[in-house]
Order: C-alpha cells, then sequence, then structure tokens
C-alpha cells in the first residue's frame, strides 16, 4: 500500500468545521496514513491563533502578571480546545491536560514548552476524532545539545515507531532537548514536522494542507488574481521561499528532498484542487511561463566599501564579511567592483550594531568611504525554463525599465535558475507587477 503523510496548518485546524474536513479529507485515501497537525489558527479575520495565546500566557506569567489576568489569558485557550470537543461530539475530556499545561507554564517550563502545547493539545483532540493512534513528538523529534536538529537520531527513532502503528497522529512544530526540556522549531515548524514523518515513514507523497491552493507564481496581495504553480522543483522552490513566498516553510524541503518524496500542497477547502507539485526535477516546462515564479521581499540596507586597488588586496573580502560575522549579521549578496565592494544585509540585523559596525570596518579595512544606504527590496524571478529561453534576462530587465524603475542592483546565480533584482522599497510593487505582466499575461 502506498504511504501518505499529510500535514494540516492552523487555519485547517481551527473550529470543529475544519476538523470535520480535516477527517473527511484523511478518510477519503486509505493511503493517508500519517497525520501532523498545526495548532487550532484563526476562525475569522481578527481571531488570535492559539499559539500566540499560548506566548501571550508566558509573557504574562514572566512578567509576573496578576494571577486573575493569567486566568483570563489561560481561560481562553481552555474554551477553545474545549469549544472544539463539544462541537465535535466528542466524549473526551482533557481537563487535566488543560491543567498540567497550565500549572507547568506557571512553574516557568519555558517559552517553547508553552508555544508547543497547541500542537500537542490538538494532536490529541484529532487523534481521538479520526480513531488514530497518538505518538507525542517529544518522544520521537531529538535536538542537539546546541539546539540544532538530530535528524540521524530522529530517523531512527520515529522510523522504528511508525513502524508500529498503521496509523498515527504526531504533532508538528516541537521536539525535545538531552536535557528533558521542549525545544520548537521556528514558526511554521510543523511543516518540517510533516517533511521529517515522511521521510522517516518512507512515504510515497508528502501532503501539505493549507489554505491556499498552492503556490501562486507572484504575490496576490501585488498582482491579484495570479497563476497558480502547478510543478516546481525543490530548488525553485527554494529560492521562492527564501525570497517571501511563504506558503512553505523552506526548511521544510531537505528531509524528503534527499529522500526523493514529493510534496503536493493542497487545499482544505477546495480538496478538489490539484494543488502544487514539488519534485526533484522537472525537465519539461510550459514554453508559454518562462519563469516559474516571482518572489520578494523589503527591508534590506547595502553597506557600500570603496578602496583604491581592493581587488589587489589579498583578504580583503574576507576582512569585510569577518567584521559582519562578529556581529552576528548574515549576508544576502556581495556585488562588487574593481575598488568596491557591496554587502546586502537585513536593515533589522544591521540596526541594533550600525555605528559599531563602521566604526569596526573602518578600523579593520582603513576604506576611502563607506556608505550605508536603507530602504532597499529584493526580487526574484526564479524559473528552470530560463536555462533554455535565449534573452529572459534582457526582458526582465527592459519590462523594469519601461515601468520607470531604476534597478540598483543585480545577481545572476551560476546555474541560471535565476535572477535577484535590488530596487528602492517604493518600487517594489511596480517592479513585480511588470515582470508578471512580460513574462503571463
Amino acid at each position: 500500500m502506498n504511504v501518505k503523510v499529510v500535514k494540516f496548518g492552523g487555519s485547517s485546524l481551527a473550529d470543529a468545521d475544519h476538523f470535520r474536513m480535516v477527517a473527511d479529507i484523511i478518510k477519503s485515501d486509505p493511503s493517508r496514513r500519517y497525520v501532523v497537525p498545526s495548532a487550532p489558527g484563526k476562525r475569522f479575520k481578527d481571531d488570535i491563533k492559539v499559539t500566540d495565546m499560548l506566548y501571550e500566557c508566558y509573557r504574562l506569567v514572566r512578567e509576573h502578571a496578576a494571577s486573575e489576568v493569567v486566568d483570563t489569558c489561560y481561560n481562553a485557550i481552555v474554551d477553545r480546545f474545549n469549544g472544539i470537543i463539544k462541537d465535535l461530539g466528542l466524549n473526551f475530556d482533557i481537563t487535566g491536560e488543560l491543567e498540567y499545561v497550565k500549572q507547568a507554564i506557571l512553574c516557568r517550563a519555558g517559552r517553547d514548552y508553552a508555544a508547543s502545547r497547541g500542537e500537542y493539545l490538538n494532536g490529541l483532540i484529532l487523534a481521538k476524532y479520526l480513531g488514530y493512534d497518538f505518538i507525542d513528538a517529544e518522544n520521537v523529534i531529538f535536538f542537539a545539545e546546541n539546539g540544532t536538529f538530530d535528524a540521524e537520531r530522529t530517523h531512527e527513532v520515529l522510523s522504528a515507531e511508525l513502524s508500529r502503528h498503521e496509523h498515527a497522529v504526531i504533532p508538528g512544530f516541537y521536539g525535545i532537548m538531552p536535557n528533558g526540556t521542549i525545544k520548537t522549531f521556528s514558526r511554521g515548524g510543523s511543516d518540517i514536522t510533516g517533511s521529517i514523518v515522511a521521510r522517516a515513514a518512507e512515504a510515497d507523497l508528502y501532503e501539505n494542507w493549507t489554505d491556499v491552493s498552492g503556490f501562486m507564481m507572484a504575490d496576490p496581495r501585488v498582482i491579484g488574481d495570479t497563476c497558480p504553480i502547478k510543478t516546481i522543483t525543490y530548488r525553485e522552490l527554494r529560492e521562492l521561499s527564501y525570497m517571501g513566498a511563504t506558503v512553505l516553510h523552506e526548511d521544510a524541503i531537505f528531509p524528503v528532498r534527499n529522500a526523493g518524496i514529493p510534496i503536493n500542497i493542497r487545499n482544505t477547502n477546495k480538496p478538489e484542487d490539484e494543488g502544487t507539485m514539488i519534485v526533484a526535477s522537472a525537465p519539461d516546462y510550459d514554453s508559454r511561463h518562462i519563469i516559474t515564479g516571482i518572489a520578494g521581499k523589503k527591508g534590506f540596507s547595502v553597506v557600500t566599501i570603496e578602496h583604491d586597488m581592493m581587488n589587489s588586496e589579498i583578504g580583503f573580502g574576507r576582512r569585510v564579511l569577518e567584521v559582519f560575522e562578529d556581529f552576528g549579521i548574515s549576508f544576502e549578496h556581495l556585488p562588487s567592483g574593481i575598488d568596491t565592494m557591496s554587502v546586502i544585509i537585513s536593515t533589522s540585523e544591521l540596526d541594533p550594531h550600525r555605528e559599531r559596525v563602521l566604526t569596526a570596518l573602518k578600523r579593520s579595512l582603513r576604506p576611502d568611504s563607506i556608505t550605508i544606504e536603507d530602504g532597499l527590496a529584493l526580487l526574484a524571478v526564479v524559473g528552470r525554463g530560463m536555462v533554455k529561453a535565449k534573452g529572459t534576462a534582457a526582458r526582465v530587465f527592459k519590462a523594469v525599465s519601461d515601468a520607470g524603475v531604476n534597478i540598483r542592483m543585480i545577481d545572476q546565480g551560476s546555474c541560471e535558475l535565476n535572477i535577484i533584482l535590488g530596487v528602492d522599497e517604493h518600487d517594489f510593487e511596480t517592479t513585480m507587477k511588470a515582470i508578471y505582466n512580460e513574462f503571463v499575461k
């Protein structure tokens, strides 16, 4: 029998009605054997995600808020879960679990512990509703002493555990440290858990169910009614995810990519839609759509260093990057000339250290000048078809130029999979629309 691992996001499990939809999806295909749930998400626009409610409870306890304030916050969480159970008509009492979680938060069990309980409790309820076994992620997902994910130990233990269960629910987002404390992945980490489970189960397919019908070619908030992407490669997805496409957590790619397991992004509210298939390779492409997608982010700064004869000074670039490394700042791109070198970095990473970074660069490099310009946006034009299509870069630049936008930075990878443009933030939307209209409309 084929094996599918299915992950459902918070919007797919926000209330009892969505639980019923999820159950119908799972039960409609016997190969959907292992389920990874997120915590309940928003039920409506101004609602609050359960994970955010748990973070707030943790904050209140940490700041020594009055007990009645903490109680009010936590009781709202209790009402969310009990409301789901009641509306599903389940004979399932989790009062003890809810009280244990509350006491643990009051006793400073930790921020990660508090945040993880949304997935844990939702997993218990979903397992009961489906009639599936429950596997606590803290027993099968492991982190190393330094907080990094322990992939090999997890794979060994989780594979053995899954082999003992025909069907199971494994909550996403968290695992355990060697000292027994709960550790979470970054936000969106349930995607990663789903990928880890798919690898351990040797799944034929990893289905990631959310509230959209797969990846769109561009941000619908900018373009509007944008075209869906039917098939995308892991490499293309990584590029788009890194540059702001947020349907799937970018780190979720690696466990299944290494195992050769495809991912299918599906819409819980429209299960009839095929969604987007994410695959290792896809040699064919639609000649009408040379590019696969466009994504981008605002909030970057450019640090430009001028120094005569820079190109002949051995170790100059290394010293530049060492300064940023010393302040824990990662770089995005390194455009350079014979006597100039620019470092593009996140403004939010630079701001806390701005003056000290400038001082350190001057001390280490003794440059002719250093300038910092804020307000840069980066856009990535991604597509495997770009390798075979002549003149793609020229079309990109002409479309942007015709839209009256000045390009401040250009970078094309050696694999020709993507072209990165840097523009002023106020030109971000205009640039994306210009490129989309050139290649899609």
